[in-house]
């Protein structure tokens, strides 16, 4: 997502570092950042953040982690954290290829992937955040029974996301085809989502997990 530079955006998300994480502060110790041992969800491109605000406001009950690189984007996600005074997130400054840094093995108990940038053409395929590089990622800092929700309008990306996951050994608990004409009424919609379903784009969605003789330690 790209927005407007906002010069002053890296000293306003510095002055909470109580929620804000942008230099690996908090590498291998996530867990202790928050004050319980409730699960671990963490929604990697968080966008603005309406989505992983809604679900912690929702679910106090659960940690949730957004990550996101664009400074310039994330002080949207903290305005929302600081209006709602929400204590159950934290926000990570940063890119998806560092996760390992933060998280230690089998730490996270679910993964969000909203919305992800699509990077059509094929010389840009291993930045596609469902290529087996990530794939290899989330399966190290997934629990056993951890799983990817995983929603986009973009056919291609969805395409290619299911084949790239069925190769790797992953197993999907749930395809929806056309989200919003299936929604059982649970789903929250990003920011982006608001804007494809308002112009008739089918939104697709699924859950997925690895076979737990794949895990690695």
């Amino acid at each position: 997502m790209r927005m407007r530079h906002k010069p002053w955006a890296e000293d306003y998300l510095r002055e909470y570092p109580d929620i804000v994480d942008i230099d690996c502060q908090h590498a291998q110790s996530v867990s202790q950042w928050f004050d319980n041992d409730h699960p671990i969800h963490i929604e990697v491109g968080s966008g603005m953040g309406q989505f992983i605000t809604t679900l912690a406001a929702r679910h106090p009950h659960i940690n949730y982690i957004a990550i996101e690189r664009d400074k310039n984007v994330m002080v949207r996600v903290l305005d929302k954290v600081r209006a709602q005074q929400l204590s159950n997130i934290k926000l990570l400054c940063n890119d998806a290829v560092v996760l390992t840094d933060y998280f230690l093995p089998h730490e996270v108990a679910r993964i969000y992937l909203n919305f992800s940038d699509p990077w059509p053409k094929t010389r840009h395929t291993k930045r596609r955040l469902t290529y087996h590089t990530f794939l290899n990622i989330y399966e190290y800092i997934l629990a056993t029974d951890g799983d990817i929700h995983f929603k986009t309008d973009n056919r291609g990306l969805f395409a290619y996301s299911l084949e790239s996951m069925s190769q790797y050994g992953m197993y999907f608990t749930k395809i929806n085809l056309n989200l919003h004409e299936e929604d059982e009424g649970d789903n929250i919609p990003t920011e982006y989502e608001h804007k494809f379903a308002e112009k008739g784009s089918r939104i697709y969605r699924m859950e997925a997990k690895f076979h737990t003789n794949t895990k690695k330690s």
